[in-house]
């Protein structure tokens, strides 16, 4: 996406409690910051300054001691979260550093706990916490947050009805993508902006929260979740996109038209190329998809 423009928000799931994020939201009761800092790496431009910062962001300290398994974006954040009192004010801080192409948000002020309701083995029971629904065997049912009405980022919420086009994935279906769906003012803002709304399928089934599903039972996840939700276009590749009749369907019942773009890399893995990804989507807000 920032390769099509610099007027670019990532709103991002603040529930991870596994790793180093969890270590510093336990210890230091922050937002934890994984994947903000994720996020941040992606809109780092590539160039000699990008890469260098991007790399910085991802580096993990390994120690034997106390500082080991820490990223160091993840420590830089904090620190600057402490030096200024402000989370928003902080990333932005990071952004102007790494000359991010874009600007990366919390979808909630709050750090947030997934549960999910999951059926495994005809047995039914519930997960907790987000790197635990992230790999859990079952199939989900239905997600929750904890707290289960928490406040949504108001940046975030004025990014959403203040958009042109709002895209959903691609990204972990349930524990990252779903979940904005369950901040009651984000989701709110993603049902009364005038932008209009994209969703981008993953490329295969994740193992763990999405083992087994098909593109189609993605979409009827996410309708599942947002009933009255109204999506304008489905993107998806080919390679990927299985029973066409069945998700072309599953689009519909969105309201959505399912356009079909070569999205994946050549290589053969399940991993988006940015150049296609970004030519697909300039066709998509442009008006003239290429499938």
């Amino acid at each position: 996406m920032r390769l099509l423009t610099e007027r670019l928000t990532a709103v991002v799931t603040v529930a991870d409690d596994g790793g180093s994020s969890g270590r510093l939201r336990d210890e230091l009761d922050v937002l934890p910051p994984g994947d903000l800092r994720m996020a941040l790496a992606a809109l780092c431009d590539d160039t000699e300054w990008g890469r260098t910062w991007s790399d910085l962001l991802q580096h993990r300290f390994a120690t034997g001691g106390e500082l080991d398994g820490h990223a160091m974006g993840n420590l830089l954040i904090v620190s600057l979260w402490e030096r200024l009192g402000d989370t928003v004010e902080g990333l932005d801080w990071v952004g102007r550093l790494l000359g991010a192409r874009g600007r990366v948000l919390p979808m909630a002020s709050v750090p947030l706990v997934v549960e999910a309701d999951v059926m495994d083995g005809g047995k039914a029971g519930t997960v907790v916490g987000q790197s635990s629904v992230a790999r859990c065997g079952g199939r989900i049912d239905q997600l929750r947050l904890r707290p289960a009405d928490p406040p949504a980022c108001p940046e975030a919420v004025r990014a959403v009805l203040d958009a042109d086009w709002v895209v959903l994935g691609p990204g972990s279906w349930y524990s990252s993508v779903l979940v904005h769906l369950l901040v009651p003012d984000l989701a709110a803002a993603l049902h009364a902006t005038s932008a209009r709304r994209c969703v981008t399928l993953n490329l295969s089934a994740e193992p763990g929260e999405t083992h087994g599903l098909t593109a189609a039972e993605h979409l009827a996840a996410l309708h599942r979740h947002a009933p009255r939700l109204a999506i304008d276009v489905v993107l998806a590749d080919r390679s990927a996109a299985g029973d066409l009749d069945e998700l072309s369907s599953a689009a519909e019942a969105l309201g959505a038209r399912l356009v079909l773009a070569p999205v994946a890399r050549g290589d053969g893995t399940p991993r988006h190329d940015p150049l296609r990804l970004a030519a697909a989507y300039r066709d998509v807000f442009e008006g003239t998809p290429a499938g």
